[in-house]
């Protein structure tokens, strides 16, 4: 099997891995994490966990991908050994899990996309009724989820050229003239000021909250898709001369100012059409609520509202997209790793994920539930990906990334690796576990409960067992490329 395709310019892997890392996250979880945890202090934060844990994991992942030439399977057996290959195995299995679900919350942004051209955002609208309708729909979030992953599979049939690049180059820069647009109409509203304090003005007592630091961090992780094995998966594509440093921060960074601006777009907003600050705040307080009922609600209130409307869902949808195209050409390239053809490995990969997405659509319970145990698997990803990179020799691994880069990485990127990251992943896995048994505390064991603990610890060890037990199997099935030349 011969390495051929690659991404045919800097700006076209650039936008790939920006429209990898940007998702609904950034539009709808990060405006109300800053909100309620510091405004400006949580936003300084997070750009300080850029350096702590996203930008390094991102690197380590960049340098499996393009070294290995292999998928996260392949990839982790090739960089640190046949006994490890399992850890690909897991990272594939968490990011395809989450395909399955995200699949239908793309479907949800393409939905109200519909609604807002169709004017259903007009004035006295019962946004909630509106919402809750749909939610419960099991036909109408099926469809959508059918048509987000069948576009998505259209795509990365296409190629890394012809399907990913070329549309990454249209979604990622739309992306950001959406918000810019959206964040341009918010800050002018009347009392729009009051909302941009509550984002930007720093409240110095949260650095002394835990809370604001760990929120910070997982919003980083979360976000960036630090740990996840997409950033590996594109890398696989990429030249041999393309600098890693600079290339991962850009990721970082562009995946940071999409979150400002979303939020610039989303508080001011809230605060300017709200009837009080209660009002305000308690919108802030519900990712899906946020987005689909009290935005809904404002758009309508709003002075040219209903051409903001399309433009905001416009960039949700367009988030929505990048990143689970990401997603399905991960799980497509493990199974082209085994010998397959792409368009093969496309096709099983998308009935896979509309098969298994289904109970997401038909019951939002269940999707409430995945979301709560993969979204944290991903920390666990993420550890990994640090266990690998000190297996394999945190400073040679740095020695080789700085070759051939402008941005050299200093000793400092290799004691955060070897120190600060794990210490980062084992204070926030124990405080998100600490916080699901503190809310539950005679039940947090219950495996069958949507928020549990329990749940969490049991669907886990079911995949651990399951990629431990198909190790060898895994590491015999996947096959080496031969590389062409760059």
């Amino acid at each position: 099997m011969s390495q051929k395709e690659q991404f045919v310019s800097k700006l076209g892997f650039v936008a790939a891995a920006i429209g990898m890392a940007v998702g609904t996250g950034n539009i709808w979880r990060f405006p109300r994490m800053a909100a309620q945890y510091g405004g400006g202090v949580f936003v300084l934060v997070y750009i300080l966990a850029l350096f702590l844990w996203s930008a390094p994991l991102l690197m380590v992942e960049m340098a499996i991908g393009r070294k290995t030439r292999m998928g996260p399977i392949g990839g982790f057996r090739d960089f640190i050994g046949q006994k490890y290959t399992w850890m690909g195995g897991w990272m594939v299995a968490v990011c395809l899990l989450i395909a399955f679900y995200y699949a239908v919350i793309a479907g949800w942004c393409a939905k109200y996309l519909v609604l807002s051209f169709q004017g259903a955002f007009r004035e006295g609208a019962d946004t909630a009724s509106l919402w809750n309708s749909f939610l419960h729909n099991p036909w109408q979030n099926i469809f959508y989820q059918a048509l987000a992953i069948g576009l998505c599979g259209l795509i990365i049939y296409r190629g890394i050229q012809k399907g990913v690049e070329r549309i990454n180059k249209i979604l990622v820069p739309c992306l950001f003239l959406f918000l810019i647009v959206a964040a341009i109409r918010a800050v002018t509203l009347p009392g729009a000021s009051l909302g941009l304090s509550y984002l930007f003005v720093p409240n110095w007592s949260k650095l002394a909250d835990p809370a604001t630091w760990l929120q910070a961090f997982t919003q980083s992780a979360w976000s960036t898709g630090a740990g996840w094995g997409l950033m590996l998966t594109y890398a696989v594509y990429t030249s041999k001369k393309d600098d890693i440093p600079q290339n991962c921060f850009t990721v970082g960074f562009g995946d940071n100012s999409s979150a400002l601006l979303a939020g610039m777009a989303v508080i001011p907003t809230i605060f300017a059409l709200s009837p009080n600050l209660d009002v305000a705040a308690a919108s802030l307080s519900d990712n899906m609520g946020l987005t689909f009922i009290s935005l809904a609600g404002l758009f309508p209130k709003m002075a040219g509202g209903m051409f903001i409307a399309p433009v905001f869902f416009l960039a949700m949808l367009f988030a929505a997209m990048s990143s689970l195209i990401a997603m399905v050409e991960l799980g497509a390239k493990a199974l082209m790793d085994f010998g397959w053809s792409r368009k093969k490995s496309t096709l099983v990969v998308i009935s896979v994920c509309l098969v298994l997405g289904l109970p997401s659509a038909a019951f939002p319970s269940f999707l409430l539930n995945q979301d709560w145990v993969w979204g944290m698997a991903l920390l666990v990803s993420g550890f990994w990906v640090i266990l690998a990179a000190r297996k394999y020799g945190v400073d040679k691994l740095r020695q080789e990334i700085n070759s051939g880069s402008e941005l050299k990485m200093g000793r400092w990127w290799s004691l955060v690796l070897k120190y600060i990251s794990p210490l980062i992943f084992l204070v926030v896995t124990c405080w998100w576990f600490l916080q699901a048994i503190s809310w539950d505390k005679k039940n947090w064991w219950n495996p069958f409960k949507a928020n549990s603990a329990g749940t969490i610890l049991f669907q886990w060890l079911l995949l651990l067992l399951l990629v431990l037990a198909l190790n060898k199997y895994l590491a015999r099935r996947t096959k080496k490329p031969i590389e062409t030349e760059d």
